[in-house]
């Protein structure tokens, strides 16, 4: 009889265990919440927990709660693929949302094609990527880098004929500095007006770097295309200002300082400098207002550092963005599998904070709009460009690699294309 009873509580235990785990859906969360890149990182953890429980709220994805499953690759790059398998495996995650820099997603790819697992990459990045296990809801170059540079040189922008272009010694501001080197060249800037360096990650002396930039900036024709990321920005802004240089003097076009960066840094010393994104917080629509305003509520509700003093940000919107487009393809494809969910992604429509965006149908990345921000003192953005529509996106840049393509329906992912 004792026995029975053991295998019948065993039998039960067992029964609802198996309805709980048909009950829940997965999320993986895969994002720096230590070291330099939490400056950055944290906020994109934050927003897609919040996209989460406004799903689970609304009654799931095809009747399933979502349960997030958070890890901390603590800025090491090598751990982001440690990290990246044990979500894979271990968890057996339905999705990823993670990743900042290009080092890390690169520490990852590998794993999730070997695996077949589905990663959605909030960031601007280089582009020369095309991975069909990845889906790119960040700005390709044509999308940040190179409206950037015809800003700068154009009237509007101040018409500057020199550029220092300075990064983060890693795969993204090399790439970057590549395609930007190649358009200058072919705009037709001399190749003495250009200048390139890199710093370490989480490098903190900017004096010598920030002297010969003065001594290049002397003629009052040079600008800066910073692509230094994390907490290197704040001692780089700070050096510039300390050396007397000003926005007017040599404007600091940025592509990884947005809003959430900014609310570490003293914004007296920025006003007037740049940056080029694909959203910022002051975009005045109704639909935005309502995210922003969320969006604190829901940091203030948590008690998250910052509470209702949050700012949103470019990669914390297509953040969330990616979420919902992920749960929008999941209801098409009426399937968690990885082989649905991806095809059901291509053309899909969202309308999100920053208005309405589309996934192309044929390449992982979005389509959407352009805009170039000039840093105010209480440390929000001055819209001062906007793009005419939504830009198409060019995982592979028309100069640097005129001869290469991306097309996961007929070619299955990067081709060559015939000249």
């Amino acid at each position: 009889m004792l026995k029975r009873l053991t295998f019948f509580l065993f039998a039960l235990l067992l029964a609802t265990s198996t309805v709980q785990a048909q009950d829940k859906a997965t999320v993986g969360i895969l994002h720096s919440l230590s070291g330099t890149m939490a400056i950055s990182e944290v906020s994109l953890r934050d927003v897609v927990l919040m996209a989460i429980d406004e799903i689970n709220a609304s009654g799931g994805v095809l009747g399933k709660q979502l349960e997030p499953v958070v890890v901390d690759p603590a800025s090491d790059w090598d751990l982001f693929a440690e990290k990246g398998k044990e979500l894979l495996l271990k968890e057996k995650v339905d999705v990823t949302f993670g990743c900042w820099t290009s080092v890390s997603r690169k520490s990852v790819l590998p794993v999730y094609e070997e695996n077949n697992g589905l990663l959605f990459y909030p960031v601007q990045y280089e582009g020369e990527e095309c991975s069909r296990n990845i889906i790119y809801t960040g700005a390709t170059p044509n999308q940040q880098l190179i409206p950037a540079a015809e800003y700068l040189m154009s009237k509007d922008g101040g018409g500057y004929k020199k550029f220092y272009l300075l990064g983060t010694d890693y795969v993204f501001p090399r790439t970057a500095n590549k395609i930007l080197r190649a358009f200058l060249l072919h705009s037709g800037v001399p190749e003495e007006n250009i200048m390139e360096e890199y710093t370490p990650f989480h490098h903190q002396d900017y004096q010598t770097i920030v002297q010969k930039i003065k001594r290049f900036a002397a003629d009052g024709d040079a600008a800066v295309l910073s692509t230094i990321n994390g907490d290197s920005n704040v001692p780089f802004y700070k050096e510039f200002s300390n050396q007397g240089l000003t926005s007017a003097m040599c404007p600091i076009m940025a592509f990884s300082v947005a809003e959430d960066e900014l609310r570490s840094m003293d914004t007296e010393f920025l006003v007037g400098h740049l940056a080029a994104w694909n959203y910022f917080q002051s975009i005045s629509t109704p639909e935005n207002r309502a995210f922003v305003k969320k969006f604190k509520d829901y940091c203030a509700k948590m008690g998250l550092p910052g509470g209702a003093k949050r700012v949103t940000d470019d990669p914390i919107v297509w953040s969330y963005v990616g979420v919902y487009l992920w749960k929008k393809a999941v209801e098409k494809a009426g399937s968690f599998d990885v082989d649905k969910v991806r095809p059901a992604l291509y053309s899909l429509k969202f309308d999100g904070p920053g208005g309405m965006v589309m996934m192309d149908e044929r390449n992982h990345h979005l389509h959407k709009p352009v805009y170039i921000g000039e840093i105010r003192k209480n440390g929000q953005f001055k819209i001062v460009y906007e793009s005419d529509g939504l830009v198409a996106p060019d995982p592979w840049d028309d100069i640097t690699s005129a001869d290469k393509d991306c097309d996961h329906v007929k070619f299955m992912g990067t081709y060559t294309i015939e000249q």
